[in-house]
């Protein structure tokens, strides 16, 4: 399959499913941001669960996709077997120059549909974090192993959306450092509105600092640990409250403890505008087990919000300790003293607001990860027209 300078270069972009969260942020981004004269660049997509908000029905609906039958969240041999069967007549179809795929299913059905479709398209995949830690049993965590060991020789470029990532993942064999590139996120915020009037249209008081927690409310996201800071800050009686905007299968566990133990937080579900959200808040706070790069701490950080945040995958590179925000271990009570120390020193809040706003807008903008993404492809077509 050749392409000529004249010809656009088709770009296909394979993802299980556009749920609300870092993935779909950057896929809709990229998107929405190619040169469509240079590009011919299509997205393909399954659906999301009854329980998950879709990203391109509620946020991006600008976005166009070609909807995958089958694919999506949960493992069925029926459905997964129906959705690669249907990648394969696409591929077939579209003739691809580029094929891309985003997350770990999307990566699996993907790329091996790819190579029995025979075209001889340039595989790319993109870890938006991985599946090492916190997710699966020893046993399941080895076949994905071994599994991404075999695809990664038949995947022309590896990206990895932080560094941390990206060492993980060669730490047990997967790829090598020469075909394993860095694609950090990137995005754009919107002008946030009034703070008052955010925290009033939600029910929050207007009289005290809240901290946020924002983000799908699922076991890596360890809620419950969320819950037992919230804890420990009451019992000090620091004048912090707290809310939470996300949904997902533990939310009614965590209403059900709110509840009980009288915690200062609200419940405020999914919300899709996420400007409104961040005014609202003046800490954000991220208590994951495990992560890629967080979107939601580069938002944050847009918004000139500090950020106290568990030390896990790449946060570090979003985050810096220190002068952006407070990066802690996993114990409750080294978080609860990071989110004290911010809420008692409004000077401390400001600067590292300031700090945050200046550094992840000059290294997380939507622009760069369009143009990173262009000139990547423009190389490895450039370089197979040399082989």
């Amino acid at each position: 399959m050749s392409q000529d300078k004249k010809t656009p270069v088709r770009v296909m972009r394979i993802i299980a499913r556009m749920n609300v969260g870092g993935p779909a942020v950057q896929v809709s981004g990229l998107m929405r941001g190619f040169n469509s004269k240079g590009f011919d660049h299509r997205l393909y997509a399954g659906f999301c669960a009854a329980d998950e908000a879709d990203y391109l029905d509620t946020v991006a609906t600008d976005v166009q996709a070609t909807r995958i039958a089958g694919f999506g969240r949960r493992v069925s041999l029926g459905g997964d077997l129906k959705a690669f069967i249907a990648l394969v007549k696409e591929i077939r179809s579209f003739k691809p120059h580029i094929i891309h795929t985003h997350t770990a299913k999307a990566g699996f059905l993907g790329r091996i549909a790819s190579i029995v479709s025979l075209q001889p398209s340039i595989r790319v995949h993109t870890f938006h974090g991985h599946l090492l830690n916190g997710y699966f049993g020893a046993i399941k965590r080895r076949l994905v192993i071994i599994a991404e060991k075999v695809l990664a020789i038949f995947t022309h470029e590896l990206l990895a959306v932080g560094d941390k990532v990206r060492q993980d993942l060669l730490a047990v064999g997967i790829g090598n450092l020469s075909k394993f590139g860095l694609m950090p996120p990137g995005l754009e915020l919107g002008r946030l509105p009034d703070k008052k009037e955010s925290q009033k249209s939600y029910g929050l008081s207007t009289a005290t600092l809240h901290s946020a927690f924002i983000g799908r409310v699922t076991q890596i996201k360890r809620p419950d640990r969320f819950l037992d800071v919230v804890s420990e800050i009451k019992k000090r009686e620091v004048r912090l409250e707290f809310f939470m905007a996300g949904d997902g299968e533990l939310l009614d566990i965590c209403r059900e403890r709110i509840a009980r133990e009288n915690l200062p937080v609200k419940v405020l579900g999914w919300q899709s505008d996420i400007e409104k959200v961040l005014s609202a808040a003046d800490l954000v706070v991220l208590t994951s087990d495990n992560e890629g790069t967080p979107l939601s701490l580069i938002q944050a950080g847009m918004a000139g919000l500090p950020v106290v945040t568990t030390r896990v995958g790449s946060v570090p590179e979003v985050v810096l300790d220190g002068t952006t925000g407070i990066v802690t271990n996993l114990d409750v009570q080294e978080f609860a003293d990071a989110l004290e120390k911010l809420a008692n020193n409004s000077e401390l809040r400001g600067s590292m607001g300031a700090a945050a706003k200046e550094f992840t807008l000059a290294n997380f903008g939507v622009k760069r990860l369009v143009h990173d993404h262009e000139e990547l492809y423009k190389k490895l077509l450039a370089n197979r027209a040399k082989s």
